[in-house]
């Protein structure tokens, strides 16, 4: 099996672009034993540039261009370091990652394409728009149409850029505002004296197509700055403008230039099997790279091209044979967008436009995004002819089985095991189990003590350290307590001694880092190797008098501070039914430390963290401890975006039974009353405040970035109820 065998290479992906994309898929359907593989990027998408202009025109709506990299990631086994690499040492094979520090590397790959910015033109970081990344060129122009929609009306529109993006674009955005207020102001600002990027023939065709839908074309135009609503020229002449989108050409990042790496006009030179020139462990490939034997256009069809030669040589280092020569086809066909469902293609210099261009343009377009909608099917273990008497009814649900808390044992079989712990035997423990510490009498303090471990349920292992602190933390900040100390418990994977040191340095920053923030520090710890990565802390703190689940007063105010439905979630993305932009929040949100929040609630009366047996199994145990009952607001319960959807679908976390068997609320319904038995990871304080109080508590919390919310109250009596 894959797990028996050990890690013993780091390859790093830096970059999404359609070859990084292409040679992910690859490698999900034939993996190479042996590789720890790594994919960096500053989002969990990744735009598929060549249905970009029919997004912008309405065409297609986000996510039928978007390649979820959080699933593909998934299916090809690699860790997704969410950040903007912002260097790279090829001496030390280490890559700067923005909030993340340094990754180590045996082999790397670069496909980071290139931006439209123009940091030189005074004014245009500040008013104006670059094409690329998509996700803020998108965004903006959402809200420029959202604004144009509400008041009837479009201002001016500037694209600065005569090639063949700036072109497409500005023939979207003019079909888009025609369509959606009636009329569009359009202009294209290119500094050269005519279109570039295409034949003469083709140039003429576009002007042409620019001049049939209004769009002004300015050519030889020097821009001297942008201003808010203006572009001023160097003749002094002032073009309005309420929007203006850069595309005007390729520019490469300007990290590069500080790497020491071969760059011709500041694009990485590569040699012809994709190796970056004079690094053998280094490869570049897209946009970003220039082919220093076989120079080409920036064009995507290369960069698809490149994949099997790029997945073939990165294999053929690892297992030491010799890679192969990329030879890129000399022709290949222009399809250029014009707007309304049309299309031009240019080869050998010649044009033709039609309908029927622009359909079988959707269709290449559709055809290559369905690539990554519509993951192979991997086959999975099969299931022993001959197992034990239960083995078949364990197996029946088909599902993984879920890693965080949704891996835990049931509320019901720990609450049995535990019975015989309730009562403290030893004169300095003041509560042993029952709660959600430990509390020990020192001296003229109490201090209070606990343990928690995390099956991962992602490949990176420093997000994985973060989550697995922030929810060890739970149970010192849900009493009250300062945090003191940390000991670390790790289960490593299978892996050489290289490997092991660069997972270990990851672990230990990162952790290190929320513990310094929570006023705590690691102390020591426990590692092992095992068949998968776990993370675990044993934490201590102290407080003059903890808080605990037995302070609920009739009449109470429940605040939860963190959203609802990481089970959900965590156990959809495992089955590649979520969506990468809300499992990327999610896992982001779940890392974010509660120190604050729970200052803020340190008076309450009685407090827990939302974990392993859902909200309403904590809140049952709240109840039970303090003698009341408490009413749900469905309604106000915070959810994580997508996990209501999902939980209408039928997902459930593997732990979702047990949960609700052991915590019945009476009038649940829709999918928001089965969250309600969710297994939480890192999840949110739960605490009882007088009501009195609770308004200025929620405002204070919001203050601070905590949307916390009021999501019920406590009553005489017994039962958990709904409302």
């Amino acid at each position: 099996m894959q797990n028996n065998i050990p890690l013993t290479q780091d390859v790093v992906l830096i970059g999404s672009g359609h070859t990084h994309a292409l040679v992910l898929r690859k490698w999900g359907m034939r993996p190479l034993p042996g590789v720890r593989l790594t994919l960096i990027n500053p989002g969990p998408t990744a735009p598929y540039t060549g249905m970009l202009p029919g997004h912008i025109a309405g065409h297609y709506i986000r996510e039928e261009l978007e390649i979820d990299l959080v699933r593909l990631a998934r299916f090809a086994g690699a860790r997704l370091l969410l950040g903007r690499a912002t260097g790279i040492d090829p001496e030390a094979r280490q890559i700067m990652v923005e909030g993340h520090g340094l990754v180590d590397y045996d082999i790397a790959s670069i496909d980071i394409g290139i931006t439209s910015d123009l940091p030189d033109l005074p004014g245009f970081s500040e008013h104006a728009i670059a094409a690329k990344p998509l996700d803020r060129y998108a965004a903006r122009w959402q809200q420029f149409l959202d604004e144009a929609q509400a008041t009837g009306q479009a201002g001016p529109v500037a694209v600065i850029g005569g090639g063949v993006a700036g072109v497409e674009l500005a023939l979207a955005m003019a079909h888009r505002l025609r369509h959606t207020v009636g009329a569009a102001d359009v202009t294209v600002l290119e500094a050269a004296e005519q279109l570039t990027g295409t034949s003469p023939a083709t140039r003429r065709a576009l002007e042409k197509q620019l001049e049939e839908n209004d769009i002004t074309l300015r050519k030889s135009v020097e821009i001297e700055a942008i201003t808010a609503g203006n572009l001023r020229l160097k003749t002094g002449e002032v073009i309005p403008a309420a929007l203006t989108v850069g595309a005007a050409g390729a520019t490469p990042h300007g990290w590069l230039g500080n790497t020491g790496l071969p760059l011709h006009e500041g694009f990485i030179k590569v040699g012809p099997t994709l190796q970056v020139e004079g690094v053998d462990t280094l490869f570049a490939t897209g946009d970003c790279a220039h082919l220093s034997h076989a120079p080409r256009p920036k064009a995507g069809v290369f960069a698809v091209r490149a994949a099997p030669y790029l997945h073939g040589n990165i294999e053929a280092l690892l297992v030491g044979k010799k890679p192969r020569i990329f030879k890129p086809q000399s022709q290949y066909l222009k399809l250029i967008s014009l707007g309304h469902k049309s299309a031009l293609a240019e080869r050998w210099g010649r044009p033709v436009t039609g309908a029927a261009l622009w359909r079988w343009k959707d269709r290449i377009d559709r055809a290559f995004m369905v690539k990554f909608q519509n993951l192979p099917q991997m086959a999975s273990a099969a299931t022993p002819a001959v197992a034990a008497a239960g083995v078949a009814d364990e197996l029946a649900s088909g599902k993984p089985i879920c890693a965080g808390c949704g891996s835990k044992v049931g509320p019901a079989a720990l609450s049995d095991a535990l019975s015989a712990l309730r009562m403290p035997a030893h004169p300095d423990v003041v509560q042993g189990a029952g709660d959600d510490a430990a509390i020990l009498q020192m001296g003229g303090v109490k201090q209070v003590i606990s343990t928690d471990h995390l099956r991962a349920f992602s490949h990176d292992p420093a997000l994985m350290a973060r989550i697995a602190a922030v929810h060890a933390l739970g149970d010192i900040w849900s009493m009250g307590a300062r945090p003191q100390a940390a000991l670390t418990q790790l289960t490593l994977p299978r892996m050489s001694d290289r490997l092991q040191r660069r997972t270990l340095s990851e672990i230990m920053r990162h952790a290190g880092e929320v513990f310094a923030e929570a006023g705590a520090e690691i102390v020591g710890g426990h590692t092992t190797l095992g068949a998968e990565l776990t993370i675990g802390f044993t934490v201590t703190g102290t407080a003059k008098d903890p808080i605990g689940i037995d302070g609920a007063r009739a009449g109470d105010a429940l605040i939860l501070t963190r959203p609802l439905g990481s089970g959900t979630l965590l156990a959809a993305e495992m089955q590649g039914q979520a969506k990468g932009r809300d499992v990327a929040a999610m896992l982001h949100q779940m890392a974010q430390p509660q120190g604050i929040a729970a200052r803020h609630l340190s008076k309450a009366h009685a407090m827990t963290d939302v974990t392993g047996f859902g909200l309403a199994g904590h809140l049952q145990e709240i109840c039970a401890a303090s003698g009341l009952g408490a009413e749900i607001w469905l309604e106000a319960l915070p959810l994580y975006d997508g996990a209501e959807a999902l939980a209408a679908a039928g997902v459930t976390s593997s732990l979702y039974p047990a949960n609700l068997a052991h915590a019945p609320v009476l009038n649940v319904r829709g999918p928001r009353g089965l969250l309600l038995h969710d297994p939480q990871t890192a999840g949110g304080l739960l605490a009882a405040v007088d009501q009195c109080e609770a308004d200025a508590l929620l405002y204070a919390l919001a203050d601070d970035g905590i949307s916390a919310r009021q999501i019920g109250t406590f009553f005489p009596g017994t039962e958990l109820r709904c409302r």
